[in-house]
């Protein structure tokens, strides 16, 4: 009805009045509604987007919504006849539409009946079809020929309960084929599948057994798959019973070539993951918490991310995880060594089937090159992935004995290569190489620096050292006195005096690993310093480190560089100051005699060209 002003409200309208109002208003839109096509066009044109939506726009709520703050009745009153405009607009287009359409429709719906008349013609017929069949079973079909139908059924189902007995057979040998699955009798199990499938040619005509033949099919290719995950964990733990399984189940299978494709795959893959777990591992260890981005990372970006306390632990967990890699691949080629000479016993003693034989030959000869070619492949990826692992840390900044053990754990690894495949190991050497040489340049830099101090600070007095002292007895030096000693030390037997008549792969064959007894020799080696160090002396000659009034003028931090650079302690019998003090100074002239002429730059001079 529209809203009504102030001054309206007020007068008494009775409902005649009220009611006649819309009428001149529709009065006064019909009178102003345009009959002219292009104006009608133009005015569902104006027609806003929104109207063409979807059945569930709120088109009251969206007029409501846009009424402006302030009402005027008039504005409200044009917005209102615009839109009956509209309204009336479309509603003559569906009309003239729905007119032109007209004849259609008409034609369609004669259409429609006619067919249905057709379609009652149709049943009618049928149903009278039906009643003259029925009338002729009854009468002919029933009576004479259902003794021949009978008969003939009988004497299939006499065929059919002989070949469910066999079907009944073939099933339950499926139910063994999945049993042996578990088991892990991969040989077994092909031979019984190859067998189920040439008793199952012979019923192919049976549905059943045609589904039962493509059952094997997939029971074989499961076994396949199986074998294939039996295969790589070769890799990582080698199993003579095991391999030799696998092994004969895909010579069963007239697959040995693919067995070894695949083999070399796998290491190939081994490889690659457990260098990448065991890097992973620490890297999670040290960064401390749940975050799985590092997974994500390539292993060149994982190696980076490696902190120094934890760089040489998981150095070392990273060469014992590749020796045990190429310790499988070691024994799968030993195993292939005594099968063949097995295998070539037996052929020369019998010597009747020549076809068969050539076949093995070929595929013994194929399996051979393939795994001597593999060694090499196989090496080069361990030499790869330690590069990455060794030049993805700056070691220029590592304690003098920890550089040395990275030195020893790289050469005990390139000693491995030598004997796994006679390689000289370029790529290691060569990175080694560059870490030496980065490290040298800081060393001898930071070494030069401590050298200045000592001049600096240097009283030019003599040293007191034992009357029996000798460069030897420095920890820098020891290597000269193991190398002419004929007593090598446990820790370094193993490298030397059994190397020299059994290689380490024969050493470990059976259990151990090289790089634990390298890495043990770390420790090894630094408690012997600690016990032999040159400036330790026996109670009698305690006097070399005896404190003269001249050690006033040399600050505390040298003497302690003096006593122990490595440690930076003081040694663990040295006696206390106030012992020393106590001691008389004709003790030390006595031995002064005796003694070699030093400094203490001296002595840091003699131990850095150490």
């Amino acid at each position: 009805k529209g809203l009504r002003s102030p001054q309206e409200s007020v007068n008494d309208l009775s409902p005649i009045e009220s009611f006649r109002i819309p009428a001149k208003e529709e009065l006064r839109e019909l009178q102003e509604e345009p009959t002219d096509p292009q104006a009608q066009q133009e005015i569902i044109n104006s027609i806003e987007e929104v109207y063409f939506s979807s059945d569930s726009f709120d088109i009251v709520k969206y007029e409501l919504e846009r009424l402006p703050p302030v009402l005027s009745l008039q504005e409200l009153e044009e917005y209102r006849d615009k839109l009956k405009q509209q309204q009336a607009a479309v509603s003559k287009r569906v009309a003239d539409l729905i007119l032109e359409k007209q004849p259609a429709y008409v034609e369609e719906l004669e259409r429609v009946t006619s067919l249905q008349t057709g379609l009652q013609l149709a049943a009618v017929i049928c149903t009278n079809g039906r009643r003259h069949l029925n009338i002729a079973k009854e009468g002919f079909t029933q009576t004479s020929l259902g003794l021949l139908a009978n008969q003939r059924k009988r004497q299939l189902l006499i065929g059919l309960l002989k070949s469910l007995r066999t079907i009944k057979t073939l099933q339950r040998t499926d139910v063994r084929l999945s049993e042996m699955l578990e088991e892990e009798d991969y040989p077994g199990a092909i031979q019984l599948c190859l067998e189920c499938q040439k008793a199952a040619s012979t019923f192919k005509h049976y549905s059943c057994i045609s589904e039962l033949n493509s059952k094997l099919q997939d029971t074989l290719e499961q076994i396949e798959e199986q074998l294939d995950v039996a295969l790589s964990k070769i890799c990582k733990n080698f199993d003579i019973n095991h391999y030799t399984k696998v092994q004969q189940a895909y010579r069963l299978l007239g697959k040995t070539q693919t067995a070894m494709d695949q083999l070399h795959m796998h290491f190939t893959q081994a490889i690659h993951n457990t260098v990448f777990q065991v890097v992973l591992g620490y890297v999670e260890l040290c960064a401390g918490n749940t975050d799985t981005k590092f997974q994500k990372l390539q292993y060149k970006d994982l190696c980076t991310h490696i902190t120094s306390d934890s760089y040489i632990p998981c150095l070392a967990d990273l060469c014992k995880a590749l020796w045990e890699v190429m310790l499988s691949y070691y024994r799968t080629m030993q195993w292939h060594e005594n099968h063949d000479q097995d295998e070539a016993a037996v052929v020369s003693s019998d010597g009747n089937n020549v076809i068969g034989t050539e076949e093995n030959s070929f595929d013994r000869n194929y399996v051979k090159k393939k795994l001597e070619h593999g060694l090499s492949r196989i090496w080069q990826d361990v030499q790869l992935k330690v590069k990455t692992y060794l030049l993805g840390t700056d070691l220029s900044n590592f304690k003098y004995d920890d550089f040395i053990f990275v030195l020893d754990v790289t050469s005990r690894l390139m000693q491995v290569g030598e004997e796994f495949c006679g390689s000289k190991s370029e790529v290691l050497q060569e990175s080694i190489r560059k870490q030496s040489v980065n490290y040298f340049k800081t060393y001898h830099r930071t070494r030069l620096e401590e050298l200045r101090m000592f001049l600096e600070n240097e009283t030019w007095e003599l040293c007191p050292v034992k009357s029996s002292f000798s460069i030897l007895q420095l920890h820098e030096f020891k290597f000269m006195e193991q190398s002419r000693s004929p007593s090598v030390s446990p820790s370094k037997q193993p490298a030397s005096a059994i190397s020299a008549t059994v290689t380490l792969f024969e050493q470990y064959c059976n259990g151990g690993n090289p790089f634990e007894i390298q890495a043990n020799s770390k420790d090894d080696e630094t408690e012997d310093v600690l016990a032999s160090n040159g400036y330790e002396s026996d109670e009698q000659e305690k006097s070399a480190y005896q404190e003269y009034d001249s050690d006033s003028d040399v600050p505390e931090e040298l003497k302690r560089d003096y006593v122990d650079e490595q440690t930076g302690d003081a040694p663990i019998k040295s006696v206390s100051r106030e012992t020393l003090r106590s001691r008389k100074r004709s003790d030390y002239n006595l031995n002064k005699v005796n003694a070699p002429i030093l400094t203490n730059t001296t002595l840091n001079v003699i131990r850095l060209v150490g």
